[in-house]
Parts: C-alpha cells; structure tokens; sequence
C-alpha cells in the first residue's frame, strides 16, 4: 500500500532530492539533454532549490511505497485564484505501472477543491510523448505552447495542459 507524505523535514528533501536526479537523468537526457538536465537538477531540483519553494507555497509529497520511496509530486498555488499548478509529477522506474501516479494525481485534484481552484495546470516537455498522452488520459487537455528561458542558455519548449476541477465532490 502506497503512502503520500507531506515533505517538510531536511531528510525528507533529501529523499525528493535522489529521486529527481534518478528519474530526471533516466527520462530526460534523451529529450533535452545531460547538460539541460544537470542545470535544471541544481536550479530547481536541489535541496537549497526544493527548501525556497517550500517556503514560498509549494508543497511536496513523496510518493512512499513497500520498498521506499517510489516518487513524488509537487503543487502550487498559481496567480490566477482559479488555478493549482502541477509542478512536479514523477514515479521512479522501479514502481510505474502501479497506479501511482494516479493516485498522486487524486491528491493533487483533493488539494485543488481544498484550496478552491478549479483547474490544474501543469507544463509537459513537447517531445515527452509518454507523458503527454497519459495526461490526456486523465483528463488533461492540451491547451498550447510555451517557450520559456531558464538561464544558462537553456529553454524548456513545454505544451501546457489544463484539467477542470469540479469543487465539490
């Protein structure tokens, strides 16, 4: 039986921390890159990056499985009172195939009504093909592109996608 743990504590960033390198190198090398992905691991992946944005209303929950942590998920109030970005969504390897991450996704879809959103927003790598389509499956809607410069002459070429919420259950 799967668990989602609020991550608050240094070790629990810790943990966070070696499942982004594990599942970031794994997936995304082949779409954008060693070099991408070591910058983004250090500019939004490392403990000191994960540490701000708990600070600044994110929330983390590691997905926590018989035989360890198997990912996790990461959410954040957006600007616009209506949306709940999806941040972060990852399973390792090891634990796909699970239903993990749908189940990490009922949760985000619990916190939306909780916080009085009404639709999850999330970007997804345009060449992430695999992803894309589960998102599709759960709901997701393709809404278009987004181009957008991270530093260190580095971009991340998104589409971003949107799921309505219904408030109440």
């Amino acid at each position: 039986m799967s668990r989602l743990l609020q991550v608050r504590t240094a070790g629990e960033i810790a943990a966070v921390v070696r499942l982004a390198r594990e599942v970031w190198r794994e997936h995304y090398v082949a779409i954008v890159g060693e070099a991408q992905v070591d910058y983004m691991l250090e500019k939004f992946q490392s403990a000191d990056a994960i540490r701000d944005q708990l600070d600044h209303g994110f929330e983390y929950y590691r997905i926590v499985e018989e035989g360890g942590d198997a990912g996790y998920v990461a959410i954040v109030p957006d600007e616009d009172p209506a949306v709940l970005f999806l941040s972060k969504i990852y399973v390792a390897r090891a634990f796909r195939g699970r239903g993990l991450g749908t189940q990490a996704l009922a949760l985000v879809e619990t916190r939306c009504r909780e916080l009085g959103r009404r639709v999850i927003r999330l970007t997804v790598n345009r060449h992430n093909r695999t992803s894309i389509a589960w998102y599709e499956s759960k709901g997701f809607v393709n809404t278009g592109p987004l181009v957008q410069d991270i530093g260190g002459d580095f971009v991340m070429d998104d589409f971003v996608m949107e799921k309505r919420v219904e408030l109440t259950i």
